[in-house]
């Protein structure tokens, strides 16, 4: 049980004292260039998907 109450205390002290933990705004803008990038890959992908469905759907029409 001694050890188990030393790893907790341990764990708090590290989290508390030794982690250095980000600003808030550098965490909006960190979440913001993740937003952006994620939005313009999904565009990308739709619109490959939107290209090959496309074609696709013209190929089997014409064949």
């Amino acid at each position: 049980m001694e050890k188990i109450k030393t790893y907790i205390a341990e764990s708090w002290d590290e989290i508390t004292n030794k982690v250095t933990w980000s600003k808030y705004s550098e965490l909006q803008g960190s979440a913001m260039l993740v937003l952006i990038a994620s939005s313009i890959f999904a565009l990308v992908i739709g619109a490959i998907d939107w290209i090959f469905k496309s074609g696709l759907t013209w190929f089997y029409n014409e064949f």
